[in-house]
């Protein structure tokens, strides 16, 4: 790494490194070494923990009145791959992403890259400049996707909000249809819809049941008027109808 691309990352980062071959190390990937000792992944399992705490913290600060209940749904949201991924793109991390030959030649790495690179920076932070730096970095980052992710109130689970608005208005649990499925057994996908109170809601491809079943869960939310996306594109309850109305 270069001095121009050094002082690139840590601008990124708000941190100045003692240790630059750690920087260096955070960025990485497996592609591009000859043992894994020499990437980046033993800093992504550190920082993962880290990430969770700081995250922790923060929810636990801003939201004084929430129960742990509510606090754990909000983390699991802001921890995800998803949402690490959303941030390593919001920081342009990719670009100083080291990978092999073979990966050079992708037109655009896979978002997971990005994700774990930005859990390895922050276990670099951390190490060189411990939590503090962690937190100057990292809090900026994750304080608009806690309020994005308590304001929503699904933190994704789409499931659980569709179950919840059933029983409130009709009594009843929403029937979750296989309308098809494709690929082989190790890599299948599933088309799934959603049955309530006679009617049938849009169906959605996901690469598991799992991830099918919450899709269709936010269509039949969506149809029922449950939730509807803000003017940036995020999902949001909007009203519990009662009783169909």
């Amino acid at each position: 790494m270069d001095e121009t691309t050094q002082v690139a990352l840590e601008t990124m980062l708000g941190h100045t490194f003692s240790d630059r071959e750690l920087l260096e190390r955070s960025v990485r990937h497996a592609s591009v070494c000859d043992s894994r000792l020499e990437s980046n992944e033993r800093l992504e399992f550190l920082g993962d923990a880290v990430l969770g705490l700081l995250a922790c913290q923060r929810i636990y600060e801003i939201y004084p009145d929430l129960l742990e209940g509510e606090m754990t749904k909000i983390k699991s949201m802001v921890v995800s791959r998803r949402t690490c991924a959303r941030i390593a793109d919001k920081l342009g991390l990719a670009e100083y992403i080291e990978v092999g030959k073979g990966m050079q030649t992708a037109d655009e790495l896979p978002r997971s890259l990005g994700a774990a690179a930005l859990e390895a920076v922050i276990a670099a932070v951390y190490i060189d400049g411990g939590m503090e730096a962690a937190g100057r970095f990292l809090c900026p980052l994750l304080d608009p996707m806690i309020r994005a992710a308590a304001k929503s109130g699904h933190q994704q689970n789409f499931k659980s909000v569709l179950q919840q608005h059933a029983q409130q208005t009709v009594g009843q649990t929403p029937t979750y249809r296989i309308l098809d499925e494709k690929g082989p057994d190790h890599a299948k996908a599933f088309r799934i819809s959603v049955e309530l109170d006679g009617r049938k809601f849009g169906a959605s491809w996901g690469q598991s049941k799992k991830q099918a079943e919450q899709a269709a869960a936010l269509i039949a939310l969506r149809e029922l008027g449950v939730i509807e996306a803000d003017d940036q594109g995020e999902m949001r309850i909007v009203r519990a109808r009662a009783n169909g109305q």
